[in-house]
């Protein structure tokens, strides 16, 4: 429920002042669109099979459940990269160079994002690894104890470990490293001022709120990244069904938290939601006397 309202309203707010979006800000609505899809698609059946205490559909149903969570978290991942590959070369470009990023290049980036997570989604379906249920039951993923029992799931495996998980961590890792340095080199250079400028002010925040993204994605699934690489090499029978559970919900949690980082850091998406509150029926008023008209820049939420 979280996800689904949390999303839908950042996917309502861009759609209202789509004309005002950032090219970067793309990136934040590719994110939302992943997250929503994920919820939509997967935790009905999920819920489902809890509540039977059992798997719901058979093989059918649980190939279709590992297609989209893995579709849907490569996608949230190679996106939160792109985010943070764009925001690297924003920090360190001059401001005629940052605005070559535009709109169409974002759109080829969200297209090519989206290829990539599907080409790895259904590379198990025409051979190259396997999808099977979780230890515990009631959810479906990769097939983690193929790694050491065929060289097609040992080969699968580690491969999209390196180019799904590893080079992308690493790659965010890196460009945040890059921006916090240059944000601290430039605080030091303006130290001497009295009153730090508005657009550093900005700068900082927007990377924070950029990190918190990565870092609340990367700390949700570390645990389910633990417990099936522990899969990998030992008997799934050596670890308890609730040892493999939590892990599992704590990771499909990561899809709820990011409009709540956006509603902290943001305050014209605060604005823009008591705007849809307003379209609800609460109020009769769609936009304040003066609000936007005077100021459009003002409604920018930079994501």
């Amino acid at each position: 429920i979280l996800t689904i309202l949390g999303n839908s309203a950042v996917l309502a707010t861009a759609l209202r002042r789509s004309s005002l979006l950032k090219s970067p800000e793309l990136l934040t609505v590719n994110l939302a669109v992943a997250d929503i899809g994920m919820a939509i698609s997967m935790y009905p059946l999920a819920i489902a099979s809890a509540w039977n205490h059992a798997w719901l559909g058979g093989d059918a149903s649980c190939v279709y459940y590992a297609l989209m969570g893995f579709l849907f978290g490569v996608c949230s991942m190679m996106t939160l990269c792109a985010m943070a590959v764009i925001r690297f070369l924003v920090t360190n470009s001059s401001k005629s160079n940052s605005n070559k990023i535009t709109k169409n290049t974002v759109c080829i980036v969200i297209t090519v994002i989206w290829l990539y997570s599907l080409l790895w989604a259904i590379l198990p379906l025409i051979g190259w690894g396997y999808y099977g249920p979780e230890p515990f039951g009631i959810s479906c993923t990769i097939a983690w104890s193929k790694f050491h029992n065929s060289s097609n799931g040992f080969s699968f495996i580690l491969s999209m470990f390196l180019l799904c998980t590893v080079l992308p961590a690493l790659t965010i890792v890196a460009c945040y490293l890059g921006i916090a340095w240059k944000v601290h080199r430039a605080y030091q250079e303006i130290q001497s001022i009295d009153r730090i400028p508005n657009a550093a002010k900005l700068e900082k925040k927007l990377t924070l709120m950029a990190v918190l993204i990565s870092v609340g994605f990367l700390s949700s699934w570390t645990p389910y990244a633990a417990a099936s690489f522990w899969s990998i090499f030992n008997s799934s029978d050596s670890l308890q069904p609730i040892v493999t559970l939590l892990p599992c919900l704590f990771a499909k949690s990561s899809t709820a938290y990011n409009p709540f980082i956006y509603y902290i850091f943001s305050k014209t998406f605060r604005h823009e939601i008591k705007q849809l509150q307003c379209c609800c029926g609460w109020q009769v008023h769609f936009f304040s006397t003066d609000n936007s008209a005077e100021n459009p820049g003002s409604m920018m939420w930079n994501g």
